[in-house]
């Protein structure tokens, strides 16, 4: 496919862009139809939503408020009223506004505060706060804001006005695709070859999203959906592609031409990509198991969008090195190929010095990466979930000042009642119960509707608060049954709290859901129990580190105010899920490019220590470089204005920043380096029953007898193992390998340095020599009808690779 895609580049390129602009053009004209169902079967809260729907059946506008103060006097004056009123007029006569509940008017004269110095009035407009148009909510917010003097201050607050506060739609996404091409340019050198991954990320990220938009129509998906269909699609689609561009050019670098570059690339870094893009998948698919309705349009948008970037990374991608060519490489590079030939296989300078590092002291290295894990996991301990409201808005924002005003004019539960509804029966002893639970600040009975009666309940505690969840618990267990009447609990603060501990019990099956998933995954992937063992825990090391981070910034308030992010709270109920599926997929994702190389040298030398040091040495850069993108596109989101992606951002920036440069740089390969051969142990039961599913290109067979007969006589290749000094190095094991891998003899080098390896037939053969004090090294000899005369040199600190 590779090829075929390589050589039909302009066909290839016309595809992607028709259905780029084909989806683009089918979006804009459907428009979007996103839609937060929080639908929790079996929970209080939904019961009283029910009731609530059956009484009031038309109330679905969104309802936002208006709120004032004054430094002096009342609100109640004449000066303030005459200043108010026309404003509230106003906003009334605008097309797309219900209704205005004024506090001058008798229907709305409690909504002044005892001091008689803040006042509010209710805005209900004819649609939900999603689809109310943005022009109409900034007409409502500059009307109001122009009635501002000395003395008067006006803010607005609710679901409508928070989103004209937003950012422009994209900021995030462009400022982490600026961030992550600045990576990529000093990864390569090169513009053309920054571009690449650039370039199939956009594909991928706009086919997904245009798709989600038009899968809106037929299904439930949630505004958020997209943000976070984008923030992953971002991250692997320009991972994904920066792996294959990273092999290619080590192809081109090594004497291939650019075709044979670009299928050697595909099938080796492209298998891995198919299969780590189909762990994400997983991963995220295991959201399902929640039963929660809210996240099943998350898992659709996020995994569309990681589908059809992989779909570009392995069709779209080839095509566009097709046309690039030789220009992949920066000029420098194509000036060195052209002077000096082919670079010899082999990695060198800091990634192999830190492989070999890690070699000589893995205890340490391993001690070392779990102390400083442990350290940062210790805030998870302390976890809460919850949901984020206003009141955790940016201190500067228009919605958290009026959170504020609010709470301090009518008591911190204010902005989070309670509604216990009731259907039928005499509810006076109901409300006498409730006037006398301790944390309740008011109760107030609204005139039945259809036989419903709504008791609306303000706690003297904030919504997030833990004495407000206790009163919940303390009203559904006492109260209301010491009432002798049926009565439900609901309200947004209702509904946060259920839906926490929804999440919370569902939580457990969830995780082991992904780990049994991706255990299965690579145990058929590598043939090996130990590694899909160390994968696991390595995943749940780096999960509960990254929410330690987040607790420390989000619920403790550690940097909140450096990163512009509001004030301190829970965590969103919703965010460990989504987050933990992110987390396993990229964590899966970079544990199949770190071990796939391994495995690759295994399978060729059955040396377990050049395997890890090798497979260390050739992909830590690369895993290291993605890693940085990932983080700056993750960061990027902070600008969103959505405090959930901002949470999510910030989680899986520190999520993949520890996964890449502590636990796959160090902790992974330390571990691997302490278990031996025994990281590819496999029961032989086990083995025949297997499927085989390679991530590395399929071994050649092993030439028959009859073959080796007819290719000619045995024949030997012999010389000496020498230092860059000359001097000669015993006890090296030279290693003689067929071209498909398999071991044909194997020898230690005598004191003179001195070696020889038997010889089948005539042909090419791979020769790998490793010495402990010494790098490795590894070449390609042909080998005559005669013996093959051949001396090698071991340098201190490089490390040679087989390909």
């Amino acid at each position: 496919m590779a090829r075929w895609c390589y050589q039909h580049r302009l066909v290839v390129l016309l595809v992607w862009v028709g259905a780029l602009f084909g989806l683009g053009f089918s979006a804009s004209t459907a428009g979007t139809n996103y839609a937060n169902v929080f639908s929790l079967p079996d929970t209080d809260s939904k019961s009283a939503y029910d009731l609530m729907e059956k009484a009031f059946p038309n109330t679905s506008g969104d309802t936002d408020t208006v709120v004032w103060k004054v430094d002096e006097g009342s609100v109640r004056d004449q000066a303030v009223r005459d200043r108010i009123r026309p404003l509230l007029d106003d906003i009334a006569k605008m097309p797309g506004v219900g209704a205005v509940t004024s506090p001058y008017d008798a229907r709305g004269a409690a909504q002044v505060s005892r001091d008689g110095t803040i006042a509010y009035a209710e805005v209900t407009f004819v649609k939900r706060a999603n689809e109310v148009p943005k022009e109409l909510v900034q007409d409502v917010v500059d009307t109001a804001r122009g009635a501002e003097r000395a003395g008067l201050q006006v803010e607005l607050g609710g679901q409508a006005i928070q989103r004209v506060q937003e950012p422009p739609q994209g900021l995030s996404e462009g400022v982490g695709i600026v961030a992550a091409a600045i990576v990529l340019f000093l990864a390569f050198g090169s513009f053309f070859a920054m571009t690449l991954p650039i370039a199939i990320a956009v594909f991928g990220v706009g086919t997904g999203l245009f798709a989600t938009q038009l899968l809106s129509h037929t299904t439930d998906v949630p505004d958020i959906a997209p943000l976070l269909a984008s923030l992953i699609g971002l991250g692997v689609g320009i991972d994904y592609a920066l792996f294959i561009v990273t092999r290619h050019r080590k192809g081109i670098q090594r004497g291939l031409d650019p075709e044979e570059a670009a299928v050697t690339a595909l099938n080796t870094s492209g298998r891995a990509v198919l299969f780590a893009g189909g762990t994400v998948c997983i991963a995220l698919a295991g959201m399902l198991v929640t039963r929660l309705r809210f996240l099943d349009g998350v898992v659709i948008g996020t995994s569309l969008t990681v589908v059809l970037s992989v779909l570009a990374a392995t069709t779209l991608l080839p095509a566009l090195l097709g046309f690039l060519g030789p220009r992949v490489l920066s000029r420098r590079q194509r000036r060195r190929l052209a002077a000096q030939g082919p670079e010899p296989e082999g990695a060198s300078g800091l990634a192999a010095r830190w492989s070999t590092a890690v070699e000589k002291r893995p205890r340490r290295t391993a001690a070392l990466a779990l102390v400083f894990m442990a350290v940062l996991a210790v805030p998870v301990l302390s976890l809460r979930l919850g949901a984020t409201d206003q009141g955790n808005d940016d201190a500067s924002s228009t919605t958290r000042k009026a959170y504020d005003l609010l709470a301090e004019g009518f008591g911190p539960g204010f902005n989070g009642p309670l509604q216990v509804v009731t259907e039928g029966g005499e509810t006076s002893a109901l409300v006498k119960g409730l006037q006398g639970t301790p944390g309740v600040a008011r109760v107030a009975a609204l005139p039945p509707a259809q036989g419903v009666t709504v008791i609306q309940v303000v706690p003297t505690t904030s919504p997030q608060s833990v004495q407000t969840d206790r009163l919940i618990d303390r009203l559904r267990d006492d109260v209301i049954p010491a009432a002798g009447v049926e009565a439900h609990v609901g309200g947004v603060t209702a509904v946060s709290k259920d839906f926490s501990t929804v999440t919370g019990d569902r939580l457990p099956l969830f995780i082991a859901t992904i780990i049994g998933l991706g255990f299965l995954l690579l145990l058929v992937a590598f043939r090996s129990l130990v590694v899909p063992l160390t994968a696991a825990l390595m995943n749940l090391i780096a999960a509960a580190a990254s929410f330690g981070v987040l607790v420390a910034i989000f619920q403790w308030g550690w940097g909140l105010e450096l990163l512009g992010l509001g004030k301190e709270g829970p965590i969103n109920a919703f965010l460990p899920v989504i987050m933990l599926s992110l987390l396993f997929g990229l964590s899966m994702d970079y544990q199949v490019f770190l071990v796939s190389r391994m495995h690759e040298e295994w399978v060729h030398t059955r040396d377990n220590a050049r395997a890890v040091r090798v497979g260390l040495a050739e992909t830590s850069r690369v895993i290291n470089s993605a890693a940085l993108i990932m983080v700056c596109v993750f960061m990027a989101f902070v600008l969103s204005g959505d405090s959930g992606a901002a949470m999510a951002g910030v989680g899986l920036a520190a999520a993949v920043a520890l996964d890449a440069f502590i636990l796959r740089t160090a902790l992974v390969p330390a571990a691997m380096h302490l278990l031996g051969d025994s990281n590819w142990w496999l029961p032989k039961g086990l083995e025949k029953r297997l499927p085989h599913l390679a991530v590395e290109p399929k071994e050649e067979a092993a030439p028959s007898p009859t073959a080796r007969a007819a290719g000619g006589p045995a024949s030997a290749v012999h010389g000496f193992v020498r230092t860059a000094d000359g001097e000669p190095v015993a006890g090296a094991a030279v290693t003689l390998l067929s071209a498909g891998g398999r071991q044909l003899d194997r020898v230690k080098s005598l004191a003179d340095g001195s070696y020889i390896v038997s010889v089948p037939a005539p042909g090419t053969y791979l020769l790998a020599t490793t010495a402990p004090t010494y790098g490795s090294r590894a070449r390609h000899v042909d080998v005559g009808e005669g013996p093959l005369v051949y001396d090698v040199e071991l340098v201190e600190g490089e490390v040679d690779a087989v390909n």
